[in-house]
Parts: structure tokens; C-alpha cells; sequence
């Protein structure tokens, strides 16, 4: 007797379109779905799926045996929510994906008080975009220029951050802020190159745009240090003498404590608008909203944290 978990997988890749989309909705892997389906093709002896890049779209066989049991499986669907003991209900699924040092401030606290399971994936803002494209996560933070060509991916603005220049308590910084003062840009340029600085492999383009919008010409040098992330930056200063430049939602608390001390904000605002963005086709609506509504409380209470040079 066939499986009844293959007309399950063929009904979810039918009405999701690919198979990483059925293998979320069936808390599966892509592979365990594609095993699924071609046991049912097998079993069948017809090809209920045309395979492409982007979809699958199905046969007439698959249009027809999509037709002929969709009826049965939804009352067996019905059935089992129906008899299940509460025990055994499975909790809602988020995966979102943002820097790591977002994670660690905003939502690290959070995470035992949610009701609903959490994958939360770092990594660079081009990858987890990509990802989010293919269905395998549903919300991602990111400070990138939507792609509004892709009408599956709603992005939504909710704060920005100003990438600032801060400095150990141990550097001497009167002269450049005399320099600063004084707007004589050549010699700041000059000055600044001789300390010793600080930054992230995937805080570079941040680097050189503050560099080139603020002194008109790309950084001539290097950073001495290169570190994981922001926050061992921000950490490290506070007992080195050199330099970084960084978002300011990350470094506002250290400054207002006087941990380490903010050098420069620039002479133009070298900001990034920060968005939520997700599938527009994402179950999870509610989940995401707790998400949501914690980043944007979480923004607001640092814009309002004050710190002087």
C-alpha cells in the first residue's frame, strides 16, 4: 500500500511550488521530500512534476491526482488536529538571520521568554538575502538597498544607523578633534593614519564609504586588526589605544559609560536605513510581529540613551 506521507509531499510541493518551500511547511529536509516524491512517481509510474531552476510545475497526471485527493487529505489533516493532545502540538517555527552582533544586543535576552521555536542564522547580508529568496529563512535584518524587483520580499524600514568613529580611552585625540575643528582635511587624513586601527571583515565597506563621503578619497592603509565582529571591537578598546569605525546602536551604551569615547561623527552623516525583510507568503505572522515589535522597542530605547564627545 503506498505511503501516505507521499500524497502529503506531493500535496505541499503542489501548492508551494518548490521543494524547499514543501519542506519547511513539512518540517523536512529538501532531500526527504524529494525521496517522498520520486517513491510516488515510482509507485504511480507517471511524472507528476516538471522540474526548473525556479518551480515545479506540475503535469496534468499531477493536476489530476492533486484534484483527486486533496479532499481526503485535508480531512485527515482536520482529523489529526483534531484528536491530538495538546501535548504533542508542535509550536511555531521562525528562522531569521541577521550580523551576530545585532543578535547579541537586540534579541539574545528574549530568546527564553518566546513561546514559538527560533533558528537564527549569522552570516554576511548578500547570503542570508539569498537565502531568504529560496525559502529558507522568513525574516532578515539587513541595512541592504531593497531589491524591489522581487515582489515575494516585503521590506519594511524601521530605524537607521550612523557608522561613527571611536576611540580607546587611552588615545589622545585632542589634536585631531582640534584638526576636526579646524576642517583641515588633508592633515586629519594624514594624522589619522598614524594610529592604530581596528575592524571587522564585514564592517569594510562601512570603512572605506565613512573614509571616502568624509575625507574624499579612499582609505590608504589597512586596518591593523581585523576581528570577528563589532562587539570585540567595541570590547578591545576598551583597554587598547586605537581607533574603529562602527554603527552607533552598537557603541552608544560603552560611550554613555565612558567606556570608550566617540572621536568624530563625521561631517556628513554616513547613515544606513536598517529593514525588515520577509515572505510575503510567511505563516508565522504573529511570531514575526513579537520579532518585530522587539527590534523597533529595542531602537527606540538606544536612540534615546545620550552620550558626549
Amino acid at each position: 500500500m503506498v505511503n501516505l506521507e507521499w500524497y502529503r509531499t506531493f500535496k505541499e510541493v503542489y501548492e508551494n511550488g518548490t521543494l524547499t518551500k514543501a519542506a519547511n511547511a513539512l518540517y523536512s529536509s529538501q532531500p526527504g521530500v524529494s525521496v517522498h516524491l520520486n517513491a510516488l512517481e515510482a509507485y504511480i509510474g507517471k511524472k507528476l512534476f516538471e522540474r526548473t531552476s525556479r518551480k515545479m510545475i506540475p503535469t496534468e497526471e499531477g493536476k489530476f491526482l492533486y484534484e483527486y485527493i486533496i479532499a481526503s487529505i485535508e480531512k485527515l489533516e482536520k482529523a489529526e488536529q483534531h484528536f491530538r493532545r495538546t501535548t504533542q502540538e508542535r509550536k511555531p517555527s521562525l528562522h531569521i538571520g541577521m550580523c551576530s552582533e545585532m543578535f547579541q544586543l537586540i534579541l539574545e535576552d528574549e530568546v527564553p521568554h518566546f513561546q514559538f521555536d527560533l533558528i537564527a542564522k549569522f552570516g554576511s547580508h548578500i547570503d542570508l538575502i539569498k537565502d531568504l529568496n529560496n525559502g529558507l529563512l522568513d525574516l532578515v535584518i539587513t541595512p541592504k538597498t531593497p531589491d524591489i524587483k522581487n515582489s515575494t520580499i516585503k521590506y519594511t524600514p524601521f530605524s537607521k544607523e550612523r557608522i561613527v568613529m571611536i576611540a580607546g580611552n587611552k588615545v589622545d585625540t585632542d589634536a585631531i578633534s582640534k584638526l576636526i575643528q579646524d576642517k583641515k582635511w588633508k592633515e586629519l587624513d594624514t594624522a589619522l593614519q598614524e594610529n592604530t586601527w581596528y575592524s571587522a571583515s564585514n564592517e569594510m565597506e562601512h570603512f572605506r564609504r565613512f573614509w571616502f563621503e568624509n575625507l574624499n578619497k579612499k582609505p590608504g592603509f589597512k586596518p591593523n586588526f581585523i576581528l570577528p565582529n563589532i562587539t570585540s571591537i567595541i570590547r578591545c578598546l576598551y583597554h587598547a589605544e586605537g581607533l574603529a569605525l562602527v554603527p552607533d546602536f552598537l557603541c552608544k551604551q560603552a560611550i554613555a559609560d565612558k567606556k570608550i569615547k566617540l572621536v568624530w561623527e563625521g561631517k556628513v552623516s554616513t547613515d544606513n536605513t536598517l529593514y525588515f525583510a520577509s515572505r510575503s507568503n510567511l505563516k508565522s505572522k504573529e511570531e514575526l510581529n513579537i520579532i518585530e515589535d522587539i527590534f523597533v522597542n529595542k531602537f527606540n530605547e538606544i536612540a534615546s540613551i545620550e552620550y558626549h564627545k
